[in-house]
């Protein structure tokens, strides 16, 4: 598994952003897939997940509603989609993959992050 996130930047509060994740690896399809994001002086907290069909989803309580996450196994690609954003989603976002049942506490395998800044 090789994760490579981006689609992260600058965005006004109430805007959105869709970051993507993509795996080089070729089992991208076995793994449940989550988002992750850690803000300046805070520890990582889990955002979102989607098990290997795409047929099942999990948010924070602080994200749904707002956030999408799908997925696209012909593409080897998870997205994050992420509507009305407030400054307090400001963070590092990361990509992971794992089974279903640690992809959403500790999963084994993350992309590199990146960078979601929302001004106010």
């Amino acid at each position: 598994v090789q994760l490579q996130a981006c689609g992260g930047g600058l965005v006004q509060a109430g805007g959105s952003l869709r970051l993507s994740c993509a795996d080089s690896g070729r089992t991208f399809s076995s793994y449940a897939m989550g988002w992750f994001r850690q803000a300046p002086g805070k520890e990582r907290e889990f955002v979102a997940a989607i098990n290997w069909s795409g047929g099942s989803t999990f948010y924070a309580d602080s994200v749904k509603g707002r956030f999408t996450i799908s997925r696209d196994n012909a593409k080897n690609t998870v997205y994050l989609q992420m509507n009305s954003l407030k400054p307090e989603d400001t963070a590092v976002y990361y990509c992971a993959a794992d089974t279903i049942v640690v992809v959403r506490t500790r999963p084994r395998y993350w992309g590199q992050g990146t960078l979601v800044t929302v001004s106010s």
